[in-house]
């Protein structure tokens, strides 16, 4: 059967579908550019809103002359709905095991984890991935060689928080496709000293799996999301710090300004406490890799310009997530939002309007903020987010930076600094500009969600 997959949600829900379509195809089937040519549809849906569950819903409903298969985060009583309508459900389990079919060459999705243990109020996740599960560090490390080796640029690992990950090494992991087939993965992990391994009980938290895919030879760009911030411990900001791979680049999900809502929340962490996290982060990446831009000529070569331990390079970035609107929400907790806002200065921040998902803690709240008043709230911290990224973006005129080229459209190319800022440049002079190059380039004018420059 033809087959075409239409993914929604997050990176992990992308992750997910190269993992499916290589269920897919060992199956024997083959993949389709458009919906109308496919036979067998995937709709891959994510759990974060409820309303986005109805968008997919919609769609997969649509395509009844279609025979159609529902993967990602669905809930119990979805897969009951989807069940009694003829429609298979795959569970993320049913291939996160998987090795992927990858359609990025040079930036690449990696899962180290899946699951969560949190139980935060408004969240499903742990009803539609279940608990938390690390995959084995050996099968990782295998993974992300075979990926430097085929070109890859940068490596970005996954998890619903990675912070949590954890290989004990003795324990029995479920079964996983051979990764390290053809791969040369050396002795094995345990036996090689590596810090945070115990004689008796070996294991490799989330530092030290940094720690060693930083060690990999080679020069390539990591980075990591989600993290927690009650699990941000201090071995972990100070291995961020040291590890001169690390993208200065850090996700670090806050979803409020306000005690009562965090603990509302179930997040297990207070305001002082998520400012002080950012504190120590600032302070180690000023400590270990000093806050300023590296100047070389423009006339080195792209593999050349790559940043040199102990030479510095752009400022920590940090971006976070935020809910409006929570239940229960008042004025004047959200104004303490914003105050966190003005006082953390956030690079970029993803805000969603709260909508309640069946099954969670939060679903049973009232949900007394208007809907009109959470399209408000979100303005505004759209807002003060703009004014504020604004000027931190100032900071890359004039520089020089390393840019990873992610798509070429016309006469210019797009992609994207260690810190996660968006670029824009003309090739106009650089006709011969490809997709997972990556080019020294100096920063010409800035607006606050992008940055533009010349080689």
């Amino acid at each position: 059967m033809k087959y075409f997959i239409l993914t929604y949600g997050c990176q992990m829900n992308h992750s997910d579908s190269e993992r499916i379509a290589t269920q897919l195809e060992c199956s024997g089937h083959k993949p389709v550019k458009t919906v109308a040519k496919a036979d067998l549809i995937v709709v891959n849906i994510c759990s974060i809103r409820q309303s986005a569950v109805h968008r997919a819903l919609d769609q997969i409903y649509k395509l009844s002359n279609k025979k159609i298969i529902v993967a990602g985060c669905v809930l119990p009583e979805d897969r009951k709905k989807l069940a009694a309508k003829n429609i298979d459900v795959w569970h993320p389990d049913d291939y996160f095991w998987e090795a992927p079919l990858r359609q990025n060459k040079f930036s690449a999705f990696v899962p180290i984890m899946t699951g969560c243990n949190n139980f935060c109020s408004y969240c499903a996740v742990p009803f539609t991935r279940g608990r938390e599960k690390s995959r084995p560090a050996q099968e990782i490390i295998a993974e992300i060689k075979k990926l430097l080796k085929g070109g890859a640029e940068e490596i970005i690992l996954l998890g619903q928080n990675v912070n949590s990950y954890k290989d004990n090494c003795m324990t029995s992991n479920p079964p996983a496709p051979p990764f390290t087939r053809g791969v040369n993965t050396d002795a094995p992990l345990t036996q090689r000293g590596v810090r945070g391994l115990r004689a008796a009980q070996p294991v490799i938290d989330f530092p030290s799996l940094l720690q060693l895919i930083n060690s990999l030879p080679g020069n390539f760009r990591l980075s990591f999301i989600s993290s927690h911030p009650k699990d941000m411990s201090d071995d972990l900001i100070e291995t961020v710090a040291k590890c001169a791979k690390v993208s200065p680049y850090i996700h670090l999900p806050v979803q409020s300004g306000d005690n009562k809502i965090l603990k509302a929340m179930n997040r297990h962490y207070s305001v002082a406490h998520y400012k002080n996290l950012i504190k120590k982060l600032r302070l180690a990446f000023k400590k270990y890799r000093p806050d300023f831009f590296t100047r070389r000529s423009l006339a080195v070569t792209a593999r050349s310009f790559t940043q040199r331990r102990g030479e510095g390079g752009p400022p920590l970035a940090i971006s976070t997530d935020i809910i409006v609107g929570f239940p229960g929400e008042t004025a004047r907790q959200f104004q303490n939002t914003l105050k966190l806002i003005k006082d953390v200065k956030f690079d970029m921040i993803y805000f969603a309007r709260y909508s309640p998902r069946n099954g969670t803690v939060a679903a049973r709240m009232s949900d007394n903020v208007s809907p009109i008043e959470k399209r408000r709230r979100a303005q505004a911290i759209n807002s003060l987010l703009k004014k504020q990224a604004s000027i931190l973006n100032k900071k890359y005129i004039n520089q020089k930076v390393d840019i990873l080229i992610e798509k070429i459209d016309g006469n210019f190319a797009f992609g994207k600094t260690t810190t996660n800022k968006n670029v824009k440049i003309s090739m106009l002079r650089h006709p011969n500009l490809v997709s997972g190059s990556i080019v020294a380039a100096k920063i010409t004018s800035v607006t606050a969600w992008s940055l533009k420059g010349e080689m």
